[in-house]
């Protein structure tokens, strides 16, 4: 009997990987470790469609069962097109877009790279001009008919990629603010007879709190 970390991974790689948030959760991962441990139920994914709900029944010795309408329909597989004539280079959409497929710059037209695209949608809201389209690109086949286990891979890896690259800003923008903390506190007079000492004490608590927590942020989670 595996147990629930092993579940949770064993659920992982039987999920599309799309991404799409439909589910309830913020990603694949996060839904497989909610089914694993009883919180989520096993209808919840749309991408999958009623071959991915059979995987997980198999999986978890569920009992299979429609997929949940709360979270979607099954359907074809849908990629998302940028109408380049509309796009105003917000860079919003690449900001949403869970696998990094969308590239470009500010004020550029931007670009979906198809064959990375899981058809997640989560660009669509994101873009303020409504310049985003989907297009069906696998007719009448739906849920895994429409994708495939080599596209599920490459999401999950892209995926973890953007997850990682993302934390490594975030770390470096925390150093950035400790290290602007330091030199202000730096900067601050001891004494000084043109500034109440009151007012110096009350900078110095706030430069000091920004600091640790930037500090705290930086420290290693064990």
């Amino acid at each position: 009997m595996p147990t629930t970390d092993e579940l949770a991974l064993q659920i992982d790689a039987a999920l599309p990987q799309t991404q799409c948030t439909r589910c309830g959760y913020p990603d694949c991962a996060a839904y497989a470790r909610a089914v694993a441990s009883g919180e989520a139920g096993i209808d919840q994914c749309p991408p999958g469609g009623a071959e991915g709900i059979e995987r997980l029944a198999a999986l978890t010795g569920r009992p299979a069962t429609p997929l949940n309408p709360a979270h979607g329909t099954e359907g074809p597989l849908r990629l998302a097109v940028i109408d380049e004539a509309w796009c105003i280079g917000c860079t919003l959409c690449i900001k949403a877009c869970p696998v990094d497929c969308i590239v470009g710059a500010p004020k550029l037209m931007h670009t979906v790279v198809a064959e990375q695209c899981t058809g997640c949608e989560l660009c669509i809201p994101a873009c303020p001009v409504d310049c985003i389209a989907l297009v069906n690109v696998s007719g009448t086949r739906t849920g895994w008919s429409a994708w495939s286990a080599e596209r599920a891979a490459q999401a999950r890896e892209r995926h973890a990629f953007r997850t990682i690259r993302l934390a490594q800003a975030a770390r470096d923008n925390d150093a950035r603010l400790a290290a602007k903390a330091e030199a202000k506190l730096a900067d601050l007079p001891a004494h000084s007879h043109h500034t109440d000492p009151a007012v110096l004490d009350r900078k110095r608590a706030v430069i000091e709190a920004a600091l640790a927590r930037a500090r705290a942020r930086l420290r290693p989670h064990s």
